[in-house]
């Protein structure tokens, strides 16, 4: 088969369309025949060096893949060869084959093409674990979301909404903050110009920037407030001011989803299909698709995603 090899660390031009091994399935895992993978950032990070694949994963980058189940192992439940599904990954997406154990492996959604289903598995199982499995996040609450107009942004405010939450944004442009509201945002904040600080008070905040955003998001949480990190694209050490904490009665999270064992990933997986898939099947929560790029052209996908110009996910179609 083939796959996008990162052949050093570096910009985009490192990754290379390769003829590589076909995966074989271990116990308790299918082989997908890719239809289509998504970019994330952490597949960016991966790309430059600084975030190693868990041990036993594919080395080829790519945390999401929708297609069709080619192969079946042994002790695989509820899956059968040519089922249309999607998975949450560890690594591989960026192939023609992967393998996954089946616990983190979905039926496609009713209602999308498998291409469109791809945008969905990364990000869904992103939010449900951390804003409503660990943030807890309830009917008529405010949740923040910093990156609105990303692929995990775009998925929380249709999320958040669906289960009847108040979603505020912030976002880097006027044309990213009108998309948010378009999606059902109620605010959106350019940080560029304004202090969200000052602008809102949540009851949960979603962060991916880390120790820039630390006193801030602090600062804007409600008495009772739970504040999830789940990136550090501003950093990794800042100050906590715990008075203000303790006065709060407030909580911070810091998660990761690609490092955790695969029982967990199932329960997270679990989660979705009970809960998202059928909102995703009527229709009130729909990947927003920015792009659709050749998997062989992947470096131009990450270019695009490097450039921060763009809303939703950017699409690898096999």
């Amino acid at each position: 088969m083939r796959a996008i090899v990162i052949t050093k660390p570096g910009g985009p031009e490192v990754l290379e369309w390769q003829e590589v091994p076909d995966p074989r399935p271990e116990r308790g895992e299918v082989v997908i025949d890719v239809t289509a993978s998504a970019v994330n950032r952490a597949d960016v990070i991966q790309r430059l060096g600084f975030y190693d694949p868990p041990p036993g994963a594919s080395p080829y980058p790519g945390l999401e893949c929708s297609g069709v189940i080619s192969e079946v192992g042994p002790d695989v439940v509820g899956f059968a060869v040519g089922d249309r599904a999607c998975a949450l990954l560890s690594g591989g997406g960026y192939a023609e084959r992967v393998a996954v154990p089946w616990e983190q492996v979905m039926p496609a959604p009713e209602g999308l093409s498998l291409t469109e289903a791809a945008g969905l598995p990364e990000t869904v199982c992103t939010v449900w674990s951390n804003v409503f499995m660990t943030a807890r996040l309830r009917r008529g609450e405010t949740l923040l979301v910093h990156g609105g107009a990303s692929g995990i942004g775009t998925t929380a405010i249709q999320l958040a909404k669906a289960f009847g939450s108040r979603v505020v944004v912030t976002v880097g442009s006027p044309e990213k903050a009108e998309r948010c509201l378009e999606l059902g945002a109620d605010e959106a904040i350019n940080y560029r110009t304004d202090d969200f600080a000052e602008r809102v008070e949540a009851d949960v905040i979603l962060d991916i920037m880390g120790a820039k955003y630390l006193p801030g998001n602090v600062k804007a949480l409600k008495t009772g407030g739970r504040l999830v990190v789940i990136g550090l694209q501003g950093g990794t050490k800042g100050e906590l001011d715990l008075h203000m904490l303790t006065r709060k009665r407030a909580a911070v999270h810091g998660t990761t989803l690609r490092s955790r064992p695969t029982d967990e990933k199932g329960v997270v997986v679990r989660g979705v299909v009970d809960n998202v898939w059928p909102l995703v099947s009527a229709g009130a929560i729909r990947p927003v698709v920015h792009a659709r790029v050749p998997m062989a052209e992947a470096a131009k996908a990450h270019e695009m995603l490097d450039s921060g110009e763009h809303v939703g996910k950017i699409l690898l179609v096999g």
